[in-house]
């Protein structure tokens, strides 16, 4: 809002109608507006309803003295500027008058016109210097106003915001714990179903971990590779036992309707993990993890690209893992299948991670009866009541074979049984 026009009217008092004449052409020709009177009644009650920049009153009004008048006027109209006019007899009483504020200048008759424009030009500029202080507080004031109401309403809105970032963080706490638990839930089912699956799920998380490390993913595709490690055999606990003990024990025994049984696990895989988590691409990267880069994997014989980026990273770790060699062995492995099975890319990315952290170890079933003094448990031995036997980790020895056996005559041991290779 810009300042308002500077105010150039005057109201001029004087009981010499002569004068009062002479005086406003004077001023007029310089361009001010002058309202003359010659009744000081008549000039209180112009002072009620017309501003004035400047208010020039003779010292000698009859009844009252200009003095009087002025200080009337003031109580009227605080800023406007007040001149009186007088003879040298009444310097000390205008001195006076000065010092307390009473008026801002005097005019002694007779003046020359270059004195009264000079004091008229110089009370007008007060009046407008006051007039614009005046006008900058209330803007300040008004402005100051705005800028609480603005600030009061943007405490509001940060208050709502924060309200709404705690709810916002506590549904998306409670919903990843939700997810966790569906998770856990499903490695626990699969580990209750056959040990062996879950041991190697859990070793391809691992390697999935460390290729994150150095691929550069996005947060989704972390998420996307992570769940997707974790739910991609979850297909495999709707496959007959016999089928996977053949699978896992004696793959060469597996027959042709068992390979096609087996080849649709990665199709169940994706319909279950469709109940833990919504994003389609973890779907699409389970039911292709079994692709080969050549277009001679499964379920539906994708090959290069058309195979998501995701799913040929998982399909290294998997492929190492599911491997069952040694580690240097099963290293070679992936370095000779670069180009056919496996993307380079991936292949490049596993290798990067693998010199950087130790990778899991291999993993083989054996039976009570191939285990040897020195083989090292990859899971815990327990009671068909679920007493923990012996600790995943430690290393069979002669005695520990003994207990093993001696329990096995009393009360046998019907899980699977882990080693490291």
């Amino acid at each position: 809002m810009a300042n308002p026009p500077p105010n150039k009217t005057i109201l001029l008092l004087d009981d010499d109608e002569e004068f009062l004449r002479a005086t406003s052409d004077q001023l007029a020709t310089e361009d001010y507006t002058v309202h003359a009177f010659i009744n000081p009644q008549s000039a209180l009650l112009a002072l009620a309803h017309t501003p004035f920049a400047l208010i020039i009153s003779d010292f000698h009004l009859g009844q009252v003295t200009g003095l009087e008048f002025l200080a009337k006027a003031e109580k009227i109209q605080p800023h406007a500027s007040r001149v009186l006019i007088t003879g040298l007899f009444e310097m000390d009483t205008l001195i006076d008058a000065i010092n307390q504020g009473e008026i801002f200048r005097f005019l002694a008759k007779p003046w020359a016109k270059a004195e009264l424009l000079a004091t008229v030009s110089s009370a007008i500029q007060r009046h407008s210097t006051l007039q614009s202080n005046e006008f900058l507080r209330a803007e300040t004031s008004r402005l100051n106003a705005e800028l609480s109401r603005a600030n009061a309403q943007l405490n509001a809105q940060v208050d709502t915001l924060t309200n709404q970032k705690t709810h916002l963080d506590q549904t998306h706490a409670t919903l990843q714990e939700n997810f966790n638990h569906s998770i856990e839930l499903c490695y626990r089912i699969v580990s209750t179903f056959y040990p062996t699956i879950a041991v190697q799920t859990k070793a391809v998380v691992d390697i999935c971990l460390k290729m994150i490390k150095f691929g550069g993913f996005s947060s989704t595709d972390e998420h996307i590779l992570l769940t997707s490690a974790w739910l991609h055999d979850i297909g495999l606990v709707g496959i007959h036992r016999e089928t996977l003990n053949k699978l896992f024990s004696h793959p060469q025994e597996c027959n042709a309707d068992d390979w096609a049984t087996i080849h649709q696990h990665p199709i169940y895989s994706q319909s279950l993990a469709a109940f833990v988590d919504h994003l389609s691409p973890v779907g699409q990267v389970i039911r292709s993890h079994h692709e080969q880069f050549d277009g001679h994997g499964y379920p539906d014989r994708l090959a290069g690209e058309s195979i998501p980026w995701l799913a040929r990273c998982l399909a290294v770790a998997v492929a190492f893992v599911e491997s069952g060699l040694p580690e240097a062995e099963a290293l070679q492995l992936i370095a000779e299948k670069s180009g056919t099975a496996f993307d380079p890319d991936a292949v490049r990315l596993f290798y990067k991670s693998a010199e950087a952290h130790d990778l899991p170890r291999q993993i083989h079933e054996v039976t009570i009866d191939e285990l040897q003094p020195g083989m090292l448990l990859a899971k815990g031995i327990y009671s068909p009541s679920g007493m923990l036997l012996i600790a995943e980790g430690h290393k069979v020895t002669t005695t520990t074979l003994a207990r093993i056996l001696n329990y096995n005559l009393q009360a046998q041991v019907t899980q699977r049984l882990l080693v490291y290779s």
